[in-house]
Parts: C-alpha cells; sequence; structure tokens
C-alpha cells in the first residue's frame, strides 16, 4: 500500500545537490579549448593591424594571463552543478536575507535588458545615438524625484554604501563651499543604523557620534540635542533602521540638525515600506539613496552590477556626481560636472540594464501600484511578526510593534533555555530548503534573526516559512543535537570563523590564494 504522504505541516522534506566541486582555476588543464578563435583575415589585419602592435608598450603585458584552460563541456558542467547548490528568491521562499529586500523580478523586464538594444550599448556612444536610453534615465529621475521629494537624481554610485560615500562627500563639499569645512568635523548616526553609515562617513575624515536608543527603544532625542553643536556637520540614519524600528519622530531629529547647521541624509536602501506613503522631503532631509537592487526590482547580481540612487535637493544638485541626463524639451543630453560636483564616485554614469528594470518595474504598477507594494509589504511583516512572537524562545526586543517591512527577532530566549544559537537555527533551516541572514557583527541584538518578507510573498509562503521556525523551536526545546548538529541535507557547512577578522587569512581572488598557500618561487 502506497503511504500518503503528510501535508499538514508544511515543513518541506529538502535534499541539495552536493557536487564538492572544484574552482574553475582548479579544473585548468594546459591545451584544452572551448574555442578556437580564427585568425584574421589578410585584409581585415591589413585594414587595422594586429590588435597589439597599437597598443603603448606600456599598456602590453609582459606574460599572457594565467586563465583557466577548460573545455566547452566541463565548463558546462561545472556551472550547472554550481546551479545546483544555490538557493535564491527563484528558488525558495527567500525572506530570510532581511535588509536586503528580495523579491519577485518581472521576467519580462529581464527580456527587456536582453534585447540588442540593449546589449550592444556602450558608455561612450554619442549621446544622439542612444537617446531612447537617455529618456529612460530622465523618467526614472523624475520617478524618483515624485516618490521621494527630492530635486535630483544620480545614477552613478553602484550600491547603497557607494552611495552613502557620495552622500558624505557632498556634505564635506558643502560645507567647504561654505567656508566651514574645517569646523564641521563630525557626523552622527544611530546604533542601529546601517554599518556603511558610519564607516563612509569617518572614510571622508569625519568624526563619528553614535546615538543609542532611549527608554522607549527609538534613537534619543535628548541625546541628539546635547551631541550637536558648531562642529556638526551632517546627521545620516536609516528609518525605518536597520533592525526594523521605525522612528515617527524623525521629522524633529532632522529639525534640531538643522538648527546647528548640519546636513541631513537618508539611508533609504529599503524603502519597501514606504512607497506612496512617506517621503524624505517632508521628513527634512537634504539627501536620500534608494537601492534600485532592493525596493525597485532590480536583482542584487551577488553584490553587482547594482546602482544606489543618489537624490538631493535642489541646493545640493550642484555637488552631486555626474555626468546626469539633461533634457531642453528636444533633445537628451549627458551634462558635464559643475564646478562644485564632487566628481565621479563610479566610471561613466550608472548599469543602463538596473535602471530599465527599474524603470520598468515603477511604469507597468503605477503610482497606486507602488503604494500596494508598500501595504503588502507592511501586512506581511506584520504577519510575520505576530505569528513569531508565538514561537517559544523568539522575541523582537527594544520596541513593541512600530515595524514596517522588516524585523530584527531575537533567540537569545531559546539560546539561554536549550543552547541552540542563532547560527545553529540558521544552519537547520538550510535542511527545509530554507535560510535566514543573522546581522551585521557587532550584534546589537542578542541571537538575531533578520526578515523582510515584501511584497512578493502570499499567506502561504509566509506560513511554509513560520512552519519550519516552529519546527526547530520544538526540536530545540526537545533534541537540541539535531538543530546543533546541523545541516543533514544541505550543501553547507559549519565554518571556522575564527580567522574572518584577520586580514592575513583572506584570500579574496585566486592569485591571492596561490601567493599565500604556495611556497615562494613556486609556479603560479
Amino acid at each position: 500500500m502506497i503511504k500518503r504522504i503528510e501535508r499538514n505541516s508544511k515543513v518541506r522534506k529538502f535534499h541539495q545537490a552536493k557536487w564538492d566541486e572544484p574552482v574553475l582555476f582548479e579544473l585548468h588543464r594546459p591545451g584544452e579549448r572551448g574555442i578556437l578563435v580564427p585568425a584574421a583575415e589578410p585584409e581585415v589585419e591589413a585594414e587595422v593591424g594586429d590588435g597589439l602592435s597599437a597598443l603603448p608598450a606600456s599598456m602590453r603585458r609582459e606574460t599572457a594571463p594565467a586563465l583557466p584552460e577548460i573545455g566547452q563541456a566541463k565548463v558546462l558542467r561545472h556551472y550547472l552543478r554550481l546551479s545546483q547548490e544555490t538557493l535564491g528568491s527563484d528558488f525558495n521562499v527567500e525572506i530570510g536575507q532581511g535588509t536586503c529586500t528580495m523579491k519577485y523580478i518581472p521576467r519580462i523586464n529581464e527580456m527587456l535588458i536582453r534585447s540588442p538594444k540593449m546589449m550592444d550599448l556602450h558608455p561612450l556612444q554619442d549621446p544622439d545615438t542612444v537617446q531612447g536610453m537617455l529618456e529612460i534615465y530622465h523618467g526614472l529621475d523624475l520617478a524618483m524625484r515624485e516618490i521621494s521629494g527630492m530635486d535630483r537624481f544620480s545614477f552613478q554610485p553602484s550600491s547603497g554604501t557607494q552611495a552613502l560615500f557620495a552622500m558624505a562627500s557632498i556634505v564635506r563639499a558643502y560645507h567647504d563651499a561654505n567656508g566651514e569645512g574645517e569646523k564641521r568635523d563630525e557626523i552622527i548616526t544611530t546604533i542601529f543604523s546601517h554599518p556603511s553609515q558610519a564607516a563612509t562617513a569617518a572614510v571622508k575624515g569625519y568624526k563619528i557620534i553614535t546615538l543609542y536608543p532611549d527608554k522607549d527603544g527609538f534613537p534619543d532625542l535628548e541625546a541628539l540635542k546635547n551631541a550637536v553643536s558648531e562642529r556638526t556637520a551632517g546627521f545620516v540614519v536609516a528609518n525605518p533602521e536597520d533592525t526594523g524600528i521605525f522612528n515617527p519622530r524623525i521629522r524633529e531629529f532632522t529639525d534640531v540638525v538643522h538648527e546647528a547647521g548640519g546636513i541631513c541624509f537618508y539611508d533609504q536602501a529599503n524603502a519597501n515600506g514606504l512607497l506612496g506613503i512617506a517621503r524624505a522631503k517632508e521628513a527634512g532631509f537634504d539627501m536620500c539613496f534608494f537601492n534600485l537592487h532592493k525596493t525597485f526590482a532590480a536583482p542584487h547580481m551577488c553584490g553587482g552590477p547594482a546602482t544606489g540612487a543618489l537624490g538631493v535637493t535642489a541646493q545640493l544638485a550642484p555637488f552631486l556626481p555626474g555626468p546626469v541626463v539633461e533634457y531642453d524639451g528636444s533633445r537628451y543630453s549627458l551634462s558635464g560636472e559643475t564646478p562644485e560636483s564632487i566628481g565621479k564616485v563610479r566610471m561613466f554614469h550608472g548599469v543602463a540594464q538596473t535602471v530599465l528594470r527599474s524603470y520598468a518595474w515603477i511604469r507597468a504598477l503605477g503610482p497606486e501600484g507602488l503604494l500596494d507594494v508598500a501595504k503588502t509589504a507592511v501586512l506581511n511583516n506584520n504577519y510575520l511578526y505576530a505569528n513569531i512572537l508565538k514561537i517559544r524562545g523568539a522575541s523582537a526586543p527594544y520596541v513593541e510593534g512600530g515595524r514596517l517591512e522588516q524585523v530584527r527577532y531575537s533567540w537569545e530566549q531559546l539560546t539561554k533555555e536549550t543552547g541552540v544559537t542563532t547560527e545553529d537555527v540558521q544552519r537547520r533551516m538550510c535542511d527545509f530548503g530554507l535560510h535566514y541572514w543573522t546581522s551585521h557583527h557587532p550584534y546589537i541584538v542578542p541571537q538575531p534573526f533578520t526578515l523582510e518578507p515584501t511584497e512578493s510573498y502570499s499567506k502561504e509562503d509566509l506560513d511554509e516559512y513560520l512552519d519550519a521556525l516552529r519546527h526547530i523551536s520544538q526540536e530545540a526545546y526537545e533534541n537540541p543535537e539535531i538543530v546543533k548538529s546541523a545541516p543533514h541535507n544541505s550543501t553547507v557547512h559549519r565554518i571556522d570563523e575564527s580567522s574572518f577578522d584577520d586580514p592575513k587569512e583572506w584570500c579574496i581572488t585566486w592569485r591571492a590564494y596561490l601567493k599565500k598557500t604556495q611556497p615562494a618561487g613556486a609556479a603560479r
């Protein structure tokens, strides 16, 4: 008799492929070829040369690059095997990459960016040959102005962190132009804000003042009043903060900073819960940025190519990184940099494919659709929040309620009562084809896990995720070794993190790995 599969629980049985696949460079075999590139015809060579002689000697390699030599079939197997070991928002319920706004990317938009009209674009083309793409840049600029209340946008920053760095640079340039650059050397932020806010300001040479929560769990307004002075250059914050806490008194904070002569800039990397509801302008900010690769339905692409869309008020527009797209009523063009511009923060003027995806997403939804995105994201998050707080061992510290599109939860009680840590639960989730992110280090929320359901997920999806968390909580209390020894079905393994803070142990590239693992003088 065939046993019926039990479907009362949504916890899925899962077993991931495991190939023990080498890295690409280890598959190298001298002489193997995937494609034999034909030599140029004599007529072509006579016209354009051999492709090398025209290069200045200083630009020519003395030796060929050490690229792996691999046959086509081996390359195909390699990447297909890796794809079987990968989970993501197209494969599973990916609400666990909190603060990164994982959502469904419309496939029609992926088809758009693969059009030859897009694939063949080059950033050095004459503007007259790319009027359509410049119109899209300009159209996205106008949409972002409406969404934020800002007066001008640049799409040059290639990440949220780069946008934060650009904003800190604009703060510096603005105060330098007013003759106060040397005096105003302090940036104020909050402990719950993304670490990149303090880090990028520090790179610009600012001293960082950090606000901690008051007795109610919100940023301490009285501490801000005590912190501002004639040395205050600016105030940078995320709201909702990185924990998901929304500060309803944010306008009081920006007013205090403005009275002291500072600039207020806003990390809106995750704006999913605010679209059509609240804007940076009305909250008193002078600048903000949005991550197109989060809120506006462009993929992260493993860290790039992304876009941190940077918006400023008219007062700060001259300081934007250039070029930006101008429109005179009949023709689109790229502006030159103004004398006050901070200069480029990356080459050219932004990733065209990412800009097109976000433009298409906004145009498809329209104003009412964007509002529905925010309403659904907040509804999903509050449904998740209400149910997770019912799970034994789970909590959401600092503020009761007051969350919008995400929450940083805590397993502190679970750890105290069972010895199971958030990292243990994270690895056990992999056994069910799911995943969650813990938090930035150092952990401000003890034993954290951060979830952001977005508008893309159904109640059924959220229930599947919740069932997995309930199941693991029950295991932790009844048989904790199952959780502590996880994963059992996944390719994920237990990582020794002892060298994470030691740069001498880091190997960012294959070449760096060889330098650190092979004896001096060994063949590369």
